[in-house]
């Protein structure tokens, strides 16, 4: 069985603003308390590619399970990495996130891409997010596998509603501090 669902949200701010607050989501004292389930974050590599102009990064993030994936396979935490792309150039910024523990019992990959709008290229911002979660040793055990599926896919919703809250703030911030700039 596989949980997979997608999501897109609009940030009335600038791509580079938006890319910005990305960046900064969990370096901020008042982000880790919002994200409270993000337990560390360090950067293992960074490189730029002098012929593309893109940016390459990659980092170690540590996440507190959610309570029925402890209560179930017995662990607290997970080990992930984060693979970043951006395209200054085309104006693009794609994240990719994948479990590198538990892989035994549970699969979750999230692709989140940052594209200025359409409509509004230089004003706006469209966030578009797509996860999948997949529990490996329930299959079996299919109705018991859709449940665990889904409360996990319910509390990435939940989360991914706060790191979107969390990055409005960042914007906003940013967007007080450049105007402040100007002055």
């Amino acid at each position: 069985m596989v949980k997979a669902y997608k999501q897109e949200h609009v940030y009335n701010h600038p791509w580079e603003r938006v890319t910005s607050a990305s960046w900064r989501k969990f370096t901020d004292a008042e982000n880790k308390r919002i994200l409270s389930h993000i337990l560390d974050v360090n950067t293992l590599n960074t490189s730029l590619d002098s012929s593309s102009g893109k940016l390459y990064a990659t980092r170690a993030i540590t996440v507190r399970c959610p309570w029925l994936v402890r209560r179930i396979i017995g662990e607290d935490i997970c080990h992930c990495v984060e693979s970043t792309v951006v395209d200054a150039k085309s104006r693009s910024m794609k994240i990719s996130y994948r479990n590198i523990s538990m892989e035994k019992f549970i699969e979750v990959e999230e692709n989140t891409r940052y594209d200025p709008h359409p409509d509004n290229p230089n004003g706006w911002t469209v966030c578009q997010q797509e996860t999948r979660i997949r529990i490996k040793p329930l299959s079996a055990l299919a109705s018991m596998a859709e449940k665990v599926e889904q409360r996990c896919a319910d509390r990435f919703l939940q989360n991914s509603a706060k790191s979107r809250d969390v990055m409005e703030r960042i914007c906003k911030y940013l967007e007080a501090e450049s105007s402040s700039f100007s002055l």
